[in-house]
């Protein structure tokens, strides 16, 4: 992906007339460095950690704070279409699992049965979306994401078709439509600098309305699928749930910025993104974060069979999706300076404090405004982890790094459920509850481990010369 900003300065050292690459003292000479002796100030040692990107110079004038910043992003040319695409394509993984069931205790099949192929659909997803990514990095968007969304659509369509029988058939259906899932998250994010042309300010604020915006998608996912279901069959619910995907992810590929992205010249490395320790480390403590949010999606139903309120459980995960929309609109509607690292693990361990208080499991309504209070950092987490992905992931892999991010949460998600339902079983449902605090102050730790290594990287120099700021220092735009 192309980076505008003082990074041009650097590459034009180091080259000489007729394109061909500078001596290392042309190159110093060209900075205004000794030309001989150490290696120009702001260079990297060999063999030094792999540091993050330094924020790029802006040449436009700021962007604006508030409402006028998300308007500002708004009225970018291409922006909303590809946010609306992209949620749109991405409706299938917050429609999947609820249309699954559905179709399959339509045809006689038992919860047990249902909730494996919902799994199946799930491990699908988290193994295809990194895959997927590497590939959009290398080859593109538009080929590429449009043959996954059309072979999983298919896989949606053969399963809407076929139903519980031939189970065989079932399973490697639900497994090509999770596998073939299109990186739709991943690749708008990748995409968010073009559009915005490189004004990282309002990159960020794309990605906290990106963050927020989403809770919508899943809220909005569901309800589809009992309409789909109620007004002509469970069968035809799966089969929209496919359509729908390749509707919104062909808004998107066709879109100009879409069809022109191509990611960063690279030499590859099997471990892509993965051979970073730092983002290592990040993926691990966002999968305790969606582990978290895993845990209470059972925790909610268990509560309300215990209170006898009936359906409210759905009140209550909508509660959450609620102070989520809030915290990520009031997150992404101020600027924020200083070292992204640092602020992640501030948002994360308020996320695990804001979710202690629901082991408390009052009454429907007192429950709704604790799950309000819960939600409210976990779409600053996610938005403030893409710009941490973003600062640290190696050129030409940010796709693949944002698809792992996917990954993390999608994996953490189902453990968390599967965690928690035992707990509460022989526990009760305020230790269910529990889980989620437990597991974002796991996710803390894990986070907190990393940042004295991540802090030394942050310190190191990048190689495109002294005119560009030591990343990971105060003030700077994170």
């Amino acid at each position: 992906m192309t980076r505008p900003g003082a990074l041009g300065a650097g590459v034009a050292a180091r080259r000489g007339a007729g394109g061909k690459a500078a001596t290392p003292a042309k190159v110093a000479l060209a900075k205004g460095a000794p030309a001989k002796g150490a290696p120009a100030k702001g260079a990297r040692a060999k063999g030094a950690a792999t540091a993050p990107r330094p924020p790029q110079d802006q040449d436009t004038a700021p962007t604006p704070e508030g409402l006028a910043g998300y308007v500002a992003v708004a009225r970018a040319p291409h922006a909303l279409r590809l946010l609306g695409g992209t949620l749109t394509g991405r409706l299938p993984t917050a429609m999947a699992a609820l249309a699954i069931v559905l179709l399959i205790r339509a045809d006689g099949g038992g919860y047990t049965l249902a909730g494996a192929l919902s799994a199946v659909y799930g491990v699908g997803c988290a193994i295809g979306q990194p895959v997927l990514g590497r590939i959009v990095d290398r080859r593109g968007q538009t080929v590429v994401m449009t043959a996954a969304a059309t072979v999983s659509a298919v896989g949606f369509a053969v399963l809407a078709v076929v139903g519980a029988d031939p189970l065989w058939l079932a399973v490697v259906a639900t497994a090509v439509a999770g596998l073939a899932t299109p990186p739709l998250e991943a690749g708008l994010r990748a995409l968010w600098p073009d559009v915005l042309r490189g004004d990282q300010r309002a990159v960020h604020t794309a990605y906290s309305l990106d963050a927020a915006a989403q809770e919508v998608m899943f809220t909005c996912g569901p309800l589809l699928v009992i309409a789909a279901g109620a007004l002509v069959s469970p069968s035809a619910a799966v089969f929209v749930t496919g359509l729908i995907g390749l509707a919104g992810t062909l808004m998107v590929v066709t879109a100009a910025p879409s069809r022109a992205w191509r990611g960063t010249p690279h030499t590859g490395h099997w471990l892509g993104p993965l051979r970073v320790g730092h983002l290592r480390l990040l993926f691990g403590a966002l999968l305790f974060v969606g582990m978290a949010l895993g845990s209470i999606n059972v925790t909610a139903v268990a509560w309300a069979e215990e209170r006898g309120a009936g359906d409210w459980s759905g009140v209550v995960l909508a509660a959450l999706a609620l102070g989520a929309l809030i915290g990520g609109l009031a997150y992404g509607a101020r600027s924020w300076t200083g070292d992204a690292d640092r602020r992640l693990r501030i948002l994360v361990g308020l996320l695990a404090i804001g979710y202690l208080p629901l082991a408390i499991a009052p009454g429907p309504v007192g429950m709704t405004l604790l799950a309000v209070v819960g939600g409210l950092f976990l779409a600053p987490v996610i938005a403030c982890s893409f710009v941490v992905v973003d600062r640290w992931a190696p050129p030409g892999t940010v796709t693949e790094a944002f698809s792992w991010v996917v990954t993390a949460f999608g994996v953490g998600t189902a453990l968390g459920s599967a965690v928690s339902g035992p707990v509460g079983d022989a526990l009760g449902v305020g230790p269910a509850y529990l889980v989620a605090a437990a597991s974002g102050t796991v996710a803390l730790l894990v986070l907190l481990v990393g940042g004295r290594g991540s802090q030394r990287a942050a310190g190191v120099r990048t190689e495109v010369g002294p005119s560009l700021p030591v990343a990971g220092k105060e003030g700077e735009r994170a």
